[in-house]
C-alpha cells in the first residue's frame, strides 16, 4: 500500500492537517469511471446463528476500524488543477457506521437491494456501511456490508469483519496464510485463439425497464476433486463459468467466439497486518471456442485451465496492467485524465473480458462472534456494470459453496439469472470425479 504522507507542522492556531494518501492506480481508475446508474459497490453478507448486542457490536466494529486505520479515509477536496486524487486519513469515523435494521419480513432482501443501488459516499469516512439485519425468514442475524469499491475490496472488508469478531467474541485466532504460488512458465496459449481477438459477450436475455444491478444468491456443494488432482477448486469454478456462458450463448444464437474470464489474484497476508484497500491484481484466462464446445472433454479442460491459471498467478504484474499505470501518472490534471480514461474505456469496451469470476475460497477466518455464534454462510458480490454485465462470485463456508450471480438489468432479467444458476450448478457438478 502507498505510504501516508505526513504533512509539516501546521501554523499555530490552524486546524491540523490530516495525513494524506494519493489514490493508487486501481482507486483512481475506479473513481474516473464511477456512475450513478450502476454503483461500484461490493456487498458481503455474513450469516450468524445468534443475535448481536447493538452497543457491544458497535464498539467491536469501531475497535476494528481503529486497528486498521487505513480504512478510516475519505476523498479529500481538490482544486481544478490538482494532479492527484487523495485519501484523507481521518483517524475516526465521520458518522456511525453500524445500523441495526428493525426486524421485519423482507428486511434482508431490501438490504441487498440497497447494497446494489446505494454506494457509500467517498466523502465520508469510512466509505462503507454495516447493516445488522433480523428477518423472520432468516435464522439468527445477518451482517450486511456495503463498500464503495473505489476504496475497498471484499478481502479487505472480510479482514475488518474478522477483527470485529475477535473483539466481540474475545477469541483472537490467527488467520490462514495466503496460498503459496507455484513458479511456472508463460501461460499456456494452445487453443486460446488470437491474443487480441474480441472476446464473446454474454448474450442478452430479457432485461427489465429498471437500470442498475440485480443478483441471485445460491448455496451449492463444494465440488469434489480426486486425490492428487492437478487442478484446484478454483479451476473447477472457472470451467463451470466458461461452460455455462458458452451454453448460454449457444442457446441464444450468439456466434462462437473465444471467451475471456477476468480472475482477481490476491497475494496479501490475511493476518492483522493485512493491507486495507484494493489489493487484488486482475489476470485474464482465455478459452477458445473449441475449449468450451458442447461435449468437450472435462478432464482435459480442467488440466488446461490449471496450467493457465497457475502460470498467470505466478507471473508478477501491476494490478490493472502497465497501461493503467501509465494512464494514471500525475502528468496532467486529474480532471483531464478522467476524461481520457472514460473515453478509452468506451473505445476498449469490445475487448473487455466476457465476465469476472472472483473466488474467495474457504473463508480464512472463523468469524466467531462469541455467544452470537460462528458464521454459517458468507456471500459476496462484485459490480456487474456493462459491457461485461455479469459477475460470478464464490466463497466456501462449512463445506458449502456460496454463489452469487450479479448482473446488469440492461442485459439480463431475474429469470435469466435463475437459468444461469442452473447451468452453473450442472456444469460444476460435471467437474466432480465421478462425472469426469
Amino acid at each position: 500500500m502507498t505510504t501516508a504522507q505526513q504533512p509539516s507542522s501546521p501554523d499555530a492556531g490552524a486546524a491540523p492537517q490530516l495525513p494524506r494518501v494519493p489514490f493508487p492506480v486501481v482507486d483512481e481508475v475506479a473513481r474516473h469511471c464511477a456512475q450513478d446508474a450502476e454503483p461500484n459497490t461490493v456487498h458481503i453478507e455474513i450469516h450468524l446463528p445468534g443475535l448481536l448486542e447493538p452497543a457491544r457490536m458497535r464498539a467491536a466494529f469501531a475497535g476494528a476500524l481503529a486497528r486498521h486505520p487505513r480504512s478510516l479515509m475519505r476523498e479529500r477536496v481538490r482544486g481544478p488543477l490538482a494532479r492527484r486524487y487523495e485519501w484523507e486519513l481521518t483517524g475516526e469515523p465521520d458518522s456511525e457506521v453500524v445500523t441495526f435494521v428493525p426486524r421485519t419480513a423482507g428486511a434482508l432482501g431490501r438490504a441487498r437491494e440497497r447494497a446494489l443501488a446505494e454506494a457509500p459516499p467517498l466523502t465520508s469516512s469510512p466509505p462503507l456501511r454495516l447493516e445488522v439485519i433480523e428477518d423472520p425468514e432468516v435464522h439468527g442475524c445477518v451482517l450486511l456490508f456495503t463498500m464503495n469499491h473505489t476504496a475497498l475490496d471484499g478481502p479487505a472488508c472480510l479482514r475488518l469483519a474478522a477483527t470485529a469478531a475477535e473483539l466481540y467474541g474475545g477469541h483472537p485466532v490467527p488467520a490462514v496464510p495466503p496460498p503459496a504460488r507455484q513458479a511456472s512458465g508463460p501461460p499456456h496459449r494452445t487453443g486460446r485463439g488470437p491474443v487480441f481477438a474480441r472476446p464473446a459477450r454474454v448474450a442478452p436475455g430479457t432485461p427489465g425497464a429498471v437500470p442498475g444491478n440485480a443478483m441471485l444468491v445460491a448455496e451449492l456443494p463444494v465440488p469434489r476433486r480426486s486425490p492428487g488432482a492437478p487442478y484446484t477448486v478454483n479451476d473447477q469454478l472457472m470451467a463451470a463459468t466458461a461452460l455455462s456462458l458458452a451454453a448460454w450463448n449457444r442457446a441464444h444464437g450468439a456466434p462462437d467466439r473465444p471467451l475471456r474470464i477476468t480472475m482477481p489474484v490476491d497475494d496479501r497476508t490475511r493476518g492483522p497486518e493485512m493491507p486495507i484497500g484494493n489489493g487484488t491484481r486482475l489476470v485474464e484466462v482465455g478459452f477458445s471456442a473449441a475449449d468450451v464446445a458442447a461435449g468437450t472433454d472435462i478432464a482435459s479442460l480442467l488440466c488446461r485451465i490449471a496450467e493457465r491459471t497457475r502460470a498467470l498467478k505466478a507471473q508478477p504484474r501491476p494490478q490493472l496492467g502497465h497501461g493503467a499505470s501509465l494512464l494514471t501518472s500525475p502528468v496532467l490534471p486529474v480532471a483531464v485524465r478522467a476524461g481520457i480514461t472514460r473515453g478509452l474505456r468506451v473505445l476498449a469496451a469490445p475487448w473487455v473480458s466476457t465476465t469476472l469470476l472472483s473466488n474467495i475460497g474457504r473463508i480464512p477466518y472463523p468469524l466467531d462472534f462469541g455467544d452470537a455464534g460462528r458464521a454459517t454462510a458468507v456471500w459476496f458480490s462484485a459490480p456487474a456494470r456493462m459491457p461485461r454485465g455479469l459477475t460470478v462470485t464464490t466463497a466456501a463456508t462449512g463445506g458449502r459453496l456460496h454463489l452469487v450471480l450479479r448482473w446488469s438489468r440492461t442485459l439480463l432479467g431475474d429469470e435469466d439469472g435463475a437459468r444461469l444458476r442452473d447451468l452453473f450448478a450442472r456444469h460444476l457438478a460435471a467437474t466432480s470425479p465421478e462425472a469426469v
